[in-house]
């Protein structure tokens, strides 16, 4: 799934080193502080993040299910759709493309979601770029950096960016289709009722928060770390564009594939699958904008990744606190403004950070 401006070569790699031993040792015996206060939490905490995670995933299914009802409602209603918009707009489609499935499947899967992504990182990089308009940065994250981000930094991102989309998004949505096609067609002309898509959408995220932080983790083990995952860490205050800005191997272990398993396993509906992709890019987009939007989901907690490098490498949280990973963020401010923002008022007023010493 899908990470400003100050270079990692000041940051060296020690940090995971430090995380990966304590890790492998809490599977011992507790040989550190860090690693008691976790077991000490014991099961409250990992509920509370169990509870976390079931909130989010269940708070976007509610959010799904009324927006496809109203959206559906208005466009029967201002269009003068008859009967089932969303079938009758499937059908004309599919027999546009009819005896082409697999031409449907790669313009349904790759089309829509780079436009999603790019959509809404064009919104961001103009932010980025100029500080404007000031509404917006008044939610930065890191308050003292990218202001503005470096134009040469950027250009040298978006060139591998659109590398991996290009030549390893592409033939990984190529492979996914034949893997689909052995269990039927990905493009059936019958949509998948509204509710069953739902809960593939919850089933993929949950793939996803496994897959995504093994992999992750793996990707910071020292071995690894400084030959692919340090080119993504080079941005200690992320952007979203930057959120596949990463190695190729990386690109297709961390990002795309657990983000790819989901649909596979189920041999789901290609419109479930494009709708995934959409949702999986503008998410990660969201966790690396560096900003702390009102109503987005808090990206607080990979930026905090981000920050410190050996914390929070989930999307939920739920294995961070199973394994002891989000500890340090816990203790921080940026823990106590990792929620739903619903006011105007950045977090960062009304949750300032503390006084330095000696000011």
């Amino acid at each position: 799934m899908l990470k400003g401006c100050r270079s990692n070569t000041g940051e060296k790699p020690t940090g995971d080193m430090t995380v990966e031993t304590r890790v492998r040792g809490t599977r011992g015996a507790a040989t550190t502080s860090g690693s008691n206060s976790s077991r000490q939490e014991g099961p409250g905490g990992l509920w509370d993040s169990v509870k976390k995670a079931a909130f989010v995933i269940g708070s976007g299914i509610l959010f799904l299910a009324a927006f496809g009802n109203s959206l559906t409602w208005h466009l029967q209603r201002f269009w003068g759709a008859s009967g089932d918009f969303w079938q009758n707009l499937w059908t004309k489609l599919y027999l546009n493309f009819e005896g082409h499935e697999a031409a449907l499947f790669y313009f349904g899967t790759m089309f829509f979601p780079t436009l999603s992504f790019w959509a809404s990182n064009a919104l961001l990089l103009l932010v980025d770029t100029t500080g404007k308009p000031s509404f917006i940065t008044r939610y930065r994250i890191q308050v003292d950096r990218n202001n503005p981000v470096d134009p040469a930094k950027i250009r040298h991102a978006v060139k591998y960016v659109i590398f991996n989309q290009v030549f390893i998004s592409g033939p990984m949505v190529v492979v996914a289709y034949q893997l689909m096609s052995l269990r039927g067609n990905p493009c059936g002309p019958e949509l998948p009722t509204f509710h069953w898509a739902l809960m593939e959408l919850a089933f993929f995220a949950l793939v996803e928060e496994v897959m995504f932080y093994y992999s992750h983790r793996l990707f910071h083990h020292p071995s690894l770390y400084k030959h692919f995952h340090k080119q993504h860490h080079e941005w200690t205050a992320p952007i979203g564009v930057v959120s596949i800005y990463a190695h190729p191997l990386e690109h297709m272990l961390s990002n795309m594939l657990p983000v790819a398993v989901g649909p596979v396993l189920l041999g789901s509906h290609l419109t479930t699958t494009t709708l995934w992709y959409c949702l999986a890019l503008v998410s990660t987009t969201i966790s690396h904008c560096g900003y702390h939007l009102p109503f987005l989901p808090s990206p607080e907690f990979h930026d905090f990744h981000h920050l410190k490098f050996n914390q929070c490498f989930g999307v939920f949280g739920v294995l961070d606190r199973l394994h002891g990973t989000d500890t340090k963020f816990r203790q921080t401010k940026q823990y106590e403004r990792h929620t739903l923002l619903t006011s105007l008022t950045p977090l960062n007023e009304s949750i300032p950070d503390e006084p330095k010493k000696g000011h």
